[in-house]
């Protein structure tokens, strides 16, 4: 039975979409810009990976 109602539901969206004569949009989703990855989370990453890199560049120049 939920199956009926979400048809009867995408139904009514889609009706509206009738009315409106070729000025329907590409998705009825809401289209969101957003990054794929949180800002916070990529600079996590830039941080350990270039502090990994200054370590690295560190130990290499102490065993010369």
């Amino acid at each position: 039975m939920p199956s009926k109602q979400r048809m009867r539901l995408a139904n009514e969206k889609a009706s509206k979409n009738v009315e409106k004569r070729g000025n329907v949009p590409k998705s009825s989703k809401p289209s969101d810009d957003k990054y794929p990855v949180a800002p916070w989370l990529l600079g996590l990453f830039i941080f350990v990976v270039c502090g990994s890199a200054i370590f690295q560049i560190i130990q290499s120049i102490r065993m010369q």
